[in-house]
């Protein structure tokens, strides 16, 4: 939805083993980062970035979908363990803590039946499908408040709610 208002087109990186598109907001550049490894390797996109361009920890935001949540909701954390998701162990374990700011999406377990795998990575129904697109919404919304405020305490405060 960012990239999307920013009429921003994403670019592959090899050696970042992500695909990458940037704009500035408030003279800061912002980075907007798909790592393109499995998801249990999301951290060396993350680490690699991070190094590269000499950006502190606190500069770093991750969204990304949690099974544990229902859809449509959203959830915002400066800190905490993988709760089982594979993508955040491996970004906790390539830069050495659970201090980070983050922004859950709640995508809901599967249906009975459903494999977790399958769930994740299959389309949405119509019923879920509006409800993603609700919490993709208020997740835009939370962001460039972010980025506007530069405080993630206070977004936290609005958002969580």
């Amino acid at each position: 939805q960012l990239a999307k208002k920013q009429n921003l087109t994403f670019t592959h990186d090899k050696i970042f083993q992500a695909d990458l598109a940037s704009f500035f907001f408030n003279g800061e550049k912002i980075y907007l980062v798909k790592p393109t490894t499995f998801m249990n390797e999301s951290g060396k996109a993350v680490h690699a970035l991070l190094t590269y361009y000499g950006l502190d920890i606190e500069d770093l935001l991750v969204i990304y979908d949690d099974l544990d949540m229902e859809v449509g909701k959203i959830r915002l954390r400066a800190k905490g363990s993988a709760g089982g998701h594979n993508g955040i162990k491996s970004i906790i374990q390539h830069i050495g803590t659970q201090v980070f700011n983050r922004i859950k999406i709640g995508i809901g377990r599967p249906k009975k039946g459903m494999s977790v795998v399958h769930h994740v990575l299959s389309k949405f129904d119509q019923e879920n499908y509006i409800g993603i697109l609700q919490s993709i919404d208020k997740v835009d919304d939370a962001v460039n408040y972010y980025l506007q405020e530069k405080n993630f305490e206070k977004t936290m405060q609005r958002y969580n709610g």
